[in-house]
């Protein structure tokens, strides 16, 4: 390619640049009215802190605000809302989902916790000069070991992930599948002791909460 040919292409792509931008921005100031009638309504919701919205949300407000939400602008809004960091923060930290009253309703699926962890970490990593990475093996680490499901279950409900971010994934369900197995180790040790949970802690040095911790998670 020559030089003309690499100028024209790169007019191109940062015009495109531009107009994605600038549609994102369009976007988000039309959405605007909206959200703050979203925080007059529900500031538990979409104050300060956001929540997980349980799955049937816009029906709900649009049933409980006729005369006040256009389905569009209100379809809008709620995906700019949900599209925003800070909602994808509350959906990785692994928060259920909540109703209109602000109690919590329902888990947030293991896949939209995953997927809000690694949206997160990209645009995070994207502004940021630090490695990332450390944070991100913590968070999945969490992500899975709260999900309760094995390997094959939970890599089943995600979608085909590139190389780099497979590799994060194995490393932190390995970490988990080592703990696990130590926790059943222990498990099985104390039921064979005979001992009291007391005893059996005291002979290994262990905490006594640590050894109900894992009986609990275990049974």
């Amino acid at each position: 390619m020559n030089d003309t040919n690499t100028d024209a292409a790169i007019e191109v792509m940062e015009v495109a640049d531009s107009a994605v931008k600038s549609k994102r921005k369009n976007r988000f100031e039309s959405a605007q009215p909206v959200l703050e009638k979203l925080f007059e309504y529900y500031p538990h919701l979409f104050g300060e802190r956001f929540l997980p919205l349980k799955l049937g949300i816009f029906q709900e407000l649009m049933a409980a605000h006729p005369e006040v939400f256009k389905r569009d602008a209100l379809k809008t809004a709620l995906g700019v809302h949900t599209r925003s960091t800070r909602y994808l923060q509350s959906v990785a930290a692994g928060l259920k989902r909540h109703d209109l009253e602000g109690k919590p309703v329902e888990d947030v699926a293991p896949e939209h916790v995953f997927l809000s962890i690694m949206e997160v970490f990209q645009r995070r990593q994207a502004r940021s000069k630090d490695d990332l990475k450390p944070k991100l093996r913590a968070q999945l680490v969490a992500a899975y070991e709260a999900s309760g499901l094995s390997r094959q279950d939970y890599l089943s409900r995600l979608p085909l992930l590139d190389e780099a971010i497979a590799s994060q994934l194995d490393d932190a369900i390995a970490e988990v599948e080592q703990q696990r197995a130590r926790r059943a180790a222990l498990v099985m040790a104390y039921e064979s002791s005979g001992k009291s949970v007391e005893e059996f802690s005291a002979s290994l040095g262990m905490e006594v909460a640590q050894v109900r911790t894992a009986l609990k998670e275990r049974r």
